[in-house]
């Protein structure tokens, strides 16, 4: 019987992807920002977004590598502006206003269609939801889910950010076990890729893992081992409150 429904963010409640466009975006308004602040940047676009994207490379080595996400001072500070000659004693105050500008301006991000009727009806089943979600910025995601109108669906938001722990390692999901005071056979998680979302979700003994199909699944699953393919994989999110309840309705007529 499923009593707990966790969900991923970018990718699952809401549609996201990088172009161009966004790119370019991300490294104007860092520029702009960095000079606001007094930082001279002594180097074309081309180069300076060069250096941006190494940074971005150092990071993702470490995090990949390890599960662990760091704080945004020390993302920014020790991997991404690593080279510039930069006091860190001035940088620091902005990491967390720079990490988030970059994660609403480097990525288009579009709430999926029907969440809010999906949430309704979950709640409708006296179901607790929450949200687990890798992201490098502190408040973001709060944020996001304000705006979209469904931060009060979520009785927790784990974030990697804030707990240091990335998916898909299992400390994240157990960390939003403890704080929703769920079991994890009682629970399902639901998210776009099979690489963090599902085996991470399934490595944590959840009870229910659910794929939905995003512009970064085929990206992020290169490889992917076919045994944590799920046995649900949807394009449709309100498809979610119906499978969740078919799980429900059989496991009540077996008892």
């Amino acid at each position: 019987m499923i009593k707990s429904v966790m969900f991923d963010m970018g990718g699952t409640l809401e549609d996201i992807w990088v172009d161009a466009e966004s790119e370019k975006a991300a490294i104007v308004k860092l520029m702009e920002m960095l000079e606001s602040y007094g930082f001279h940047i002594d180097m074309s676009y081309e180069d300076f977004k060069e250096e941006i994207d190494q940074g971005w490379v150092r990071y993702g080595l470490y995090r990949d590598a390890t599960d662990i996400e760091c704080k945004p001072i020390e993302i920014w500070c020790d991997y991404i502006l690593k080279n510039f000659p930069f006091s860190r004693d001035l940088l620091e105050p902005h990491c967390e206003e720079i990490a988030h500008m970059w994660e609403i301006t480097h990525y288009h991000r579009k709430l999926r269609p029907r969440v809010k009727e999906m949430l309704d009806e979950l709640r409708s089943m006296g179901l607790k939801l929450g949200v687990i979600s890798n992201t490098a910025a502190l408040y973001q995601v709060f944020d996001s889910l304000k705006e979209y109108g469904i931060r009060e669906y979520f009785s927790d938001v784990t974030l990697s950010s804030v707990t240091g722990m990335r998916k898909p390692g299992v400390d994240i999901f157990n960390v939003s076990l403890l704080q929703m005071q769920a079991a994890p056979e009682e629970s399902a998680y639901i998210g776009d890729t099979i690489s963090r979302d599902i085996i991470g979700s399934m490595k944590a003994g959840y009870g229910l893992s659910i794929q939905i199909l995003s512009k970064l699944t085929r990206e992020k699953d290169l490889g992917v081992d076919p045994k944590y393919i799920p046995p649900y994989r949807i394009e449709d999110i309100y498809d979610v409150a119906e499978i969740i309840r078919k799980v429900n309705e059989t496991a009540a007529a077996a008892v």
